[in-house]
């Protein structure tokens, strides 16, 4: 991945971490949250049944605490990122979601966010797909709910606990910018194995700007 946080367009597709186990009506409910059923309009999320949720000024975000991930503390994360949880196996990383604020200059909209924030997904790394999402969020702020998906594919590095050199990982990457003009990447990264589209779709979905 890199585990360790590091931030072609295609036509818009709807879609909506779960591990492999989370129950299908969680995803279902982010399914409805992403795809813009129901009201669209939705001031906050639905965070799936058994996730916890990274709280931060500019946005919430569930994580899979079901599946063994947990917040990692905050005298413990890079000073880059605002909340983190991780989830670890035998003292290797093998996911991660993250949250970093204010991690460009000059940003002012999804686009110049998504185009900082792919710029750090690495040489080892390829795209699968960018999209336009709209999240959860204020009312009175529709540009805050305007975001941009990238969703990719990588290799480990093998550094820093994260899983061997060349071991196949997946990704994705959520980008826009807050009520406040604060510019946000959130990203999950995991084992490739560990995850599948419905449980990337379940974690975007559960995302709330501020």
């Amino acid at each position: 991945m890199s585990i360790r946080t590091r931030g072609a367009r295609r036509p818009r597709r709807r879609r909506t971490i779960t591990g492999a186990a989370v129950t299908a009506a969680a995803v279902a409910t982010a399914a409805v949250l992403l795809t813009g059923c129901g009201d669209g309009d939705a001031d906050k999320a639905s965070v799936p049944e058994g996730w916890g949720t990274l709280e931060t000024g500019s946005l919430s975000v569930g994580y899979p605490k079901s599946e063994g991930y947990a917040e990692q503390p905050s005298a413990e994360r890079a000073k880059a990122n605002a909340a983190v949880a991780l989830k670890e196996e035998n003292g290797i990383r093998t996911g991660m979601v993250s949250v970093q604020l204010n991690f460009a200059t000059g940003v002012r909209d999804a686009a110049g966010a998504a185009a900082a924030a792919g710029a750090g997904i690495g040489l080892n790394s390829t795209r699968k797909a960018t999209d336009d999402v709209r999240l959860a969020g204020p009312a009175d702020a529709p540009e805050a709910r305007e975001a941009r998906r990238i969703d990719y594919d990588f290799t480990s590095d093998g550094q820093e606990d994260t899983p061997n050199r060349g071991t196949p990982m997946t990704g994705v990457l959520v980008a826009g910018v807050d009520s406040k003009g604060v510019p946000f990447v959130v990203r999950l990264n995991a084992v490739k194995d560990a995850v599948d589209a419905e449980a990337l779709d379940a974690f975007v979905g559960s995302i709330t700007v501020k």
